[in-house]
């Protein structure tokens, strides 16, 4: 792959990932839709910015201390089994979302300790007392290994960071300005729609997933059929191959 592509693929997947993880209702989104509405763009912007730190600071911590954990070959295919049945799961979670679901037991103890004041704290809080969203990296993470789309190297990783930074805040800017612009009008349920078109792209990831799976295991399958086939020993010895065991049993008179 050349330096363009190593750097552009990592970037366009965190950019994705980012986008898409953050259009699901929950407690960010909610802060900016409320606040938005009666404090303008700039408060809604600052709510986005911390919610967004706080998610670069998470994916970082999966793909600095976790990722190196994806690298054998059992686990790469374990994790790419994971993967499916993670984004898959999400997916259909999204598409089922039918109300706006309360502030969660762990962001309300962490906002009631450190009471944020401001609207970059109140982003960053909500995040930080969300640790569903450092299992989605983490699970993001392992299926970026476990597909080859992003390299062992500090450049990738630097790269779909990145993009998961400017995916999560190009989601949260573009929920402020309208919701700034409405006046209150953009309701809750046009992001339950948005919600669920985020579940059905999700949903796509994750049978593009299996079927990556699928065409690996019928292969690695007939791997298998032609290593235990005799006759292809036999062609693979006259090619100069190895297979001098098969050959020697099959032609050798008794």
């Amino acid at each position: 792959m050349s330096d363009l592509g190593a750097a552009l693929v990592p970037w366009m997947a965190g950019f994705l990932a980012g986008y898409l993880a953050c259009i699901p209702v929950g407690p960010v989104n909610i802060s900016i839709i409320n606040e938005g509405a009666h404090r303008g763009f700039r408060y809604a912007f600052f709510i986005g910015l911390g919610a967004v730190t706080m998610e670069i600071i998470y994916s970082s911590i999966a793909f600095a201390g976790f990722a190196q954990l994806f690298t054998s070959p059992m686990i790469r295919a374990i994790m790419e089994l994971v993967s499916f049945v993670v984004v898959t799961a999400i997916g259909i979670r999204y598409l089922k979302t039918r109300e706006m679901p309360p502030t969660s037991h762990a962001v309300a103890i962490v906002e009631q300790r450190l009471n944020p004041h401001t609207a970059f704290m109140t982003g960053f809080v909500r995040v930080l007392g969300n640790p569903a969203t450092l299992l989605f990296w983490i699970a993001f993470a392992a299926a970026c290994v476990a597909h080859e789309w992003v390299e062992h190297t500090w450049q990738a990783k630097i790269s779909v960071i990145t993009g998961i930074g400017m995916g999560s805040m190009t989601w949260f800017t573009k929920l402020g300005y309208a919701v700034s612009l409405g006046h209150g009008r953009f309701s809750p349920k046009v992001l339950l729609r948005t919600a669920h078109i985020s579940g059905a792209l999700l949903l796509a990831a994750g049978l593009f997933m299996g079927g990556r799976l699928v065409v690996a295991l019928a292969k690695h399958r007939q791997n298998q059929i032609q290593n235990d086939d005799p006759k292809t020993h036999v062609v693979g010895e006259a090619a100069g191959q190895p297979g001098s065991r098969f050959r020697f049993s099959l032609t050798s008179p008794r």
